[in-house]
């Protein structure tokens, strides 16, 4: 049986607070003992993820001379689009690996391959990428892209900080989120989310009248573009409301340094045109001269690029592993960074061999070595592979 441990990262705490108080879900590091691999474990809430999918547990009326409706598991569809990404397969997309649910308890834990190199860029920063560099990034980005659209996948939350790096140096869309998926040609979406500079302008206005999903990825492509290439985002306020109405009102501005080609900022002008209608497309990106160098350089087309995944009734059944009672759940409220993590795993091996467990498996352990406040609140055992998971953060 695998040995998991997820461990809490030097910026985590604040980010613990806020998952406490039900956040949408955060992403902790994940290490696999069995195959000596580290992985990005993301935990969502099932209530918010009911809660945006617009149902919650309750059936239509019934209808007279109508049969009833088919009872069906509340989070049906969710266990289908996860079903979904977890078929998906593409080198610009991070890999869902596993999903294991706790059906007495809230959470959902989704783990992803983790890749190492981290984000391609963090912003705010002096240190943009070069112009080649971001050329080659945001192509990738676009075959990315491209292949979730494909699936009727919107993301929603496009930014430097969800692009990361393989060993190769290829970039892959991480942080995919559930219940973006839409029916038909384009999401009509009418509600905000993701990173509000980010945000694309429609989805701000007042009349909260349905906007295209695809246009606000092409919007948050556009402002990551931007940012590969100044090192900061083109609508900034210390204040949310001074911001969006940035985003809103204000046209883009390009700063004298660093310089960059005619044809880039041509680029970024047209996927930040702020009436969705009129803001270019996701093929029209595709043959825009600057990504395409003049047509020497043509990305793949969506045939060549693109497969459509399809999910059976069996897969979806098959997708979740359920993991009864997973009642392992182990706050650090925080940690001191020189000390960092192996000061408490060998807390918790001095433990182990000095307390005792009782049935339910939680470990009573006082610690007054170092000043490291943890709280054990329990400690059981998992199912299938996922032996056991120690939650640090």
């Amino acid at each position: 049986m695998a040995r998991w441990r997820l461990r809490l990262s030097k910026n985590e705490a604040s980010e613990n607070r806020r998952y406490s108080k039900g956040s949408y879900g955060i992403v902790k590091l994940a290490y696999n003992e069995e195959d000596d691999t580290h992985y990005a474990m993301k935990i969502l809430s099932k209530k918010k993820l009911l809660k945006k999918a617009g149902m919650f547990g309750r059936l239509p009326p019934r209808k007279e001379g109508r049969p009833s409706p088919t009872l069906t598991h509340p989070l049906q569809r969710v266990y289908r689009e996860i079903a979904i990404l977890k078929k998906l397969d593409h080198p610009n997309v991070v890999k869902l690996v596993e999903v294991l649910d706790d059906p007495v308890e809230d959470h959902l834990y989704l783990v992803f391959e983790l890749l190492e190199r981290g984000q391609v860029l963090e912003v705010p920063t002096e240190k943009p990428l070069t112009v080649d560099q971001a050329w080659t990034y945001f192509r990738d980005v676009v075959l990315g892209i491209e292949y979730l659209h494909y699936q009727r996948i919107i993301h929603r939350d496009i930014k430097p900080a969800n692009l990361l790096l393989s060993e190769s140096g290829r970039v892959q869309i991480a942080d995919l989120g559930v219940c973006n998926e839409f029916d038909g040609s384009d999401a009509f979406l009418s509600n905000t989310a993701g990173t509000p500079a980010f945000t694309a302008p429609e989805a701000l206005g007042d009349n909260k009248s349905a906007f295209s999903g695809k246009g606000t990825d092409i919007w948050s492509m556009g402002i990551t573009l931007y940012a590969f290439v100044y090192g900061q985002v083109p609508f900034y306020d210390n204040n949310i409301i001074g911001l969006y109405s940035k985003i809103r009102h204000e046209p883009v501005r390009f700063p004298d340094s660093p310089a960059i080609p005619e044809q880039l900022k041509d680029l970024i002008r047209k996927m930040l045109v702020k009436d969705p209608s009129k803001r270019i497309t996701l093929p029209e990106i595709k043959e825009h001269p600057w990504v395409t160098k003049d047509g020497q350089c043509p990305l793949p087309t969506e045939e060549e690029n693109c497969h459509l995944v399809e999910v059976t009734e069996e897969e979806v059944a098959k997708v979740i592993t359920s993991i009864p009672k997973l009642d392992t759940l182990i706050l650090i409220k925080h940690m001191l960074k020189k000390h960092s993590f192996q000061r408490v795993i060998a807390l918790e091996a001095h433990a182990k061999s000095t307390c005792e467990l009782n049935q339910t498996g939680m470990l009573s352990m006082l610690v007054q070595e170092i000043s490291v406040e943890i709280g054990i609140i329990r400690s059981g055992s998992l199912i299938s592979k996922f032996n056991r998971i120690n939650i640090f953060g």
